[in-house]
């Protein structure tokens, strides 16, 4: 079209003039006319339009079009001849029932269909693992509901379900008890610190994690005579049959704290009831004991972004919970047999701007020395691979950090050397060399799913081969997901929750260089 005819420069204000262009139809999108936009001057204006009023008489507070992310302030604004399209949803959108129009719009992104579906995928993950995590940690509102009635409350509100502890920590009692809430009887735990080993201020602080331990309330309060602490006579807490209770004055005052979850046993009580099992099912435990390190390892991670630090990571002060049913992977034999996977919960804890917890051995001492204080957990992680092996690691037999020489781990499953490979990385004593904390996190994810090094037996191992091995696997992983889901019925589990976790994550440039580490 012929462009029309240039206006006088007399009627052209400064302020308000744009690129001259041709005559083009109202869009989708644009601001309609009455909303105070800004028009070309040269273009016909209707009687009775607010924007044919000159500049100078139209008020400066009216709306005005604002300005998108791709525009700056200074920057003139221009117009475009095409209709704009409606802004096509991203692929975390996208769900089976997307109109076709829409789901055609995103086919001709500059993504291509592989885009979209790699991006689908992902987002597919991000949504299975939170729903499986709220399976797992329960209903975050309903947690704060169940922390609102809490409070205030004491023993007489809660109801006894066993005279002698659950579990007995290295730092704690754990006593199961019922609460009614919500038309429901839940059951918690009532955590009784040993002397000297109560941190709860540290802990309130800490918010959820599924490797630790959840604090929803506390109280102060005399100990019940109906329940029995290790140590103490039954005797010095019930009265004789027939007569009033013994007087408040001679029962003791303690602290108590309640967990939603419930502990069954130690790390430590775990380690030294499955000699056995490692022996007639090495593979089985292994991997078992590759899942425990990595929910250690989560944990310590959370713990060093929130500035604690645990207080004692022993076996002996690591909680395990039963997870609600048998995931996918250890049902049948598997749970008979004693390999159902717990959840593994860390319950002590200090502010690491307060104090740092002191060295139990003066090896470990030793061997901090000079270096930054998330070295120590570097350290415990590291004795625990042998403890967990049942290899004894203990200052009594060992030669010690300071020879470089550490204990042997037998090759008895395929976890069995990238255990002692990774062992070996964490207690190294040149900092230059030693993993950290995720590093080894990502060592076990590579250990439990993959890549495995004979991927690189044909190919070379490039960053283009790791990419596409991680876009294979996410779509293996998902049909998987939706295989299972017509199956049995059973719900995933913790180690399907931590396999979405690593899928949802992993790039192939950190696989390229935790293989390098672990293969190396």
């Amino acid at each position: 079209d012929p462009k029309p005819p240039p206006l006088p420069k007399k009627q052209l204000q400064r302020a308000e003039s744009l690129p001259e262009q041709g005559p083009s139809q109202h869009c989708p999108g644009d601001p309609t006319p009455g909303t105070g936009s800004i028009l070309p001057p040269h273009l016909p204006r209707k009687e009775g339009d607010p924007s044919s009023v000159p500049p100078q008489d139209r008020p400066s507070w009216g709306p005005r079009k604002p300005l998108t992310k791709s525009q700056s302030l200074g920057e003139p604004v221009t117009r475009s001849n095409s209709p704009q399209k409606t802004p096509s949803p991203s692929p975390a959108e996208l769900t089976f029932g997307t109109a076709d129009g829409e789901l055609g719009q995103v086919l001709q992104s500059p993504a291509g269909v592989c885009g979209v579906v790699l991006g689908c995928q992902a987002a597919a993950l991000a949504r299975l693992s939170a729903r499986i995590q709220q399976e797992l940690v329960g209903s975050e509102e309903r947690q704060q509901l169940l922390e609102a009635e809490l409070a205030g409350k004491r023993w007489a509100a809660l109801s006894t379900l066993q005279r002698e502890p659950c579990c007995e920590s290295g730092d704690a009692w754990y006593f199961p008890v019922g609460f009614a809430f919500q038309q429901s009887q839940l059951v918690l735990a009532a955590k009784v610190p040993k002397p000297g080993c109560a941190s709860p201020g540290v802990q309130s602080s800490l918010g959820v994690h599924c490797s630790i331990q959840r604090l929803i309330g506390r109280f102060a309060d005399h100990f019940p005579p109906d329940l029995l602490l290790p140590g103490s006579s039954g005797e010095q807490n019930q009265s004789p049959a027939g007569e009033e209770p013994a007087h408040l004055a001679t029962r003791p005052v303690l602290q108590v704290l309640l967990s939603p979850e419930v502990p069954y046993q130690t790390l430590a009580g775990f380690v030294k009831g499955s000699q056995g099992l490692h022996r007639t099912s090495p593979g089985h435990y292994e991997r078992l004991a590759c899942l425990l390190l990595l929910q250690v390892c989560t944990g310590l991670e959370y713990l060093q972004a929130q500035n604690a630090g645990q207080g004692d990571l022993r076996p002996e002060n690591l909680l395990l919970v039963r997870c609600p049913c048998p995931p996918w992977s250890q049902q049948g034999k598997e749970a008979a047999r004693g390999l159902a996977l717990p959840r593994l919960l860390i319950s002590s804890f200090f502010k690491v701007k307060d104090k740092r917890r002191p060295c139990s051995t003066s090896q470990e001492q030793d061997w901090t020395q000079g270096v930054a204080a998330p070295a120590a957990d570097e350290l415990n992680v590291g004795v625990l691979i042998y403890r967990i092996l049942h290899v004894d690691i203990s200052p009594e037999n060992s030669l010690g950090f300071r020879s470089n020489r550490l204990p042997e781990i037998p090759s008895q499953s395929i976890y069995s050397t990238g255990l002692k490979r990774l062992a070996t990385l964490l207690l190294h004593r040149d900092p230059c060399k030693r993993v950290s904390v995720a590093q080894a996190r990502s060592i076990l994810q590579v250990l439990l799913w993959g890549p495995r090094q004979e991927l690189f037996a044909r190919s070379k191992k490039t960053l283009t081969l790791l990419r596409s091995w991680v876009e294979v696997k996410r779509t293996l992983l998902l049909l998987k997901f939706a295989e299972n889901s017509a199956g049995a019925g059973a719900s995933p589990g913790l180690e399907e929750w931590l396999c979405c976790q690593y899928f949802k994550d992993v790039t192939e440039h950190t696989l390229y260089q935790v293989t390098q580490a672990l293969y190396a």
